[in-house]
């Protein structure tokens, strides 16, 4: 039986959505709004993370050589994010649909209150039978702070909205066991959540025009996965691929999804860049937090204090190897904390309930 999904993000990858010319694919984008359309109209929420806006901008100007590649892009993704919505207002207005326009940056996930912002605009917008078309806002965004590309912005919408399944659609069938256009190659059809290392199974060749390849592809997937969210990478140059992908109908890969996860462990799981400070443990500790009981981080398991940080802080727990073991918050500051340090009978550093641990670590 399919696996009914009533809310989905859908990522359209910039291979998917441009021509070899680097020009826009229009044809390419109305049969995929045609299939979202079918999907809505089923009763399903959808969100839509699109790339494109670069390849939309090339369409409508050219530029001249003597811009830096950041400006130039600036340029480009300003001129044709209008042009990408254009297209897509239009596409779904031929099916009665409304869409949205939604553009962030990775400092819009820095921390709780605009994280819950977000969700707040994503909710109202969905509960409004409106289709959100989400791209990063490249007009604006630092390199150093960009997404790897919008396979990581999706995962983290997926993740935010608590979406029962992520499809990502780029120009190859899936996640192979080698080059894609080797013929000894084979699709990956099903990825076990327990699985954490990809690189010895999957090539490290980049797509055309994506900023990141297909292992930042399954790292990405098997980390949403671990949020209990199931992850399909599918090629969306083939027909009615969004319906067959749903109904299991066409050869792709699919990450099984773990558990569920409570929404703020999910919000925790993509705070790491923003960490204040880090904890050392040992081993029981180590042995404790990641065991099958639900623990909490107590001082007495705490051998080492590295930086500073207040309370409401996310902070790194690492183990005697430095090592990450996960990602809390903290209850109390980093100088009460170095007080506490190897202490028995003492208050949690970290609460379990928030306290998100790697993936290496289930």
């Amino acid at each position: 039986m399919p696996v009914p999904y009533k809310k989905l993000v859908i990522k359209i990858g910039s291979n998917v959505l441009t021509r070899e010319n680097g020009l826009p694919d229009l044809e390419r984008m109305v049969h995929l709004t045609d299939e979202i359309a079918a999907l809505k109209k089923e009763g399903r929420q959808i969100i839509v993370v699109s790339s494109g806006a670069v390849a939309a901008g090339k369409s409508l100007i050219k530029i001249s050589g003597k811009y830096d590649e950041v400006a130039a892009r600036q340029l480009l993704a300003s001129v044709g994010q209008v042009q990408l919505i254009h297209n897509y207002s239009n596409l779904f207005k031929a099916h009665g649909l409304i869409c949205s326009q939604v553009l962030v940056t990775k400092d819009d996930f820095r921390d709780r209150l605009h994280y819950r912002n977000m969700l707040n605009c994503f909710e109202i917008l969905l509960q409004h039978d409106i289709i959100p078309v989400v791209n990063e806002n490249d007009v604006i965004s630092i390199t150093e702070l960009m997404f790897t590309d919008n396979d990581e912005l999706a995962g983290l919408i997926a993740s935010m909205i608590k979406a029962d399944a992520l499809i990502i659609l780029t120009n190859v069938d899936g996640l192979y066991t080698g080059d894609p256009h080797d013929a000894t190659s084979t699709v990956v059809e099903e990825v076990d959540p327990s699985i954490t290392d990809f690189s010895s199974i999957v090539t490290t060749k980049k797509s055309n025009f994506g900023r990141g390849g297909m292992l930042t592809k399954c790292y990405m997937a098997g980390k949403i996965a671990q949020l209990g969210i199931a992850v399909h990478i599918a090629n969306g140059t083939k027909e009615g691929i969004l319906r067959k992908v749903i109904e299991h109908k066409v050869v792709h890969t699919k990450f099984l999804p773990f558990k569920g996860v409570s929404g703020k462990k999910r919000w925790i799981a993509h705070t790491d860049k923003y960490s204040k400070g880090m904890v050392q443990v040992n081993k029981g500790a180590k042995l404790a937090l990641t065991g099958s009981k639900a623990s909490s981080l107590l001082p007495v398991g705490i051998t080492r204090i590295h930086g500073e940080f207040k309370k409401k802080d996310i902070i790194r727990i690492v183990d005697e190897d430095q090592k990450l073991i996960g990602l809390g918050i903290a209850e109390y500051s980093s100088e009460k904390a170095i007080e506490l340090v190897g202490q028995k009978n003492q208050k949690p550093l970290v609460h379990y309930d928030y306290l998100y641990l790697s993936q290496e670590n289930h």
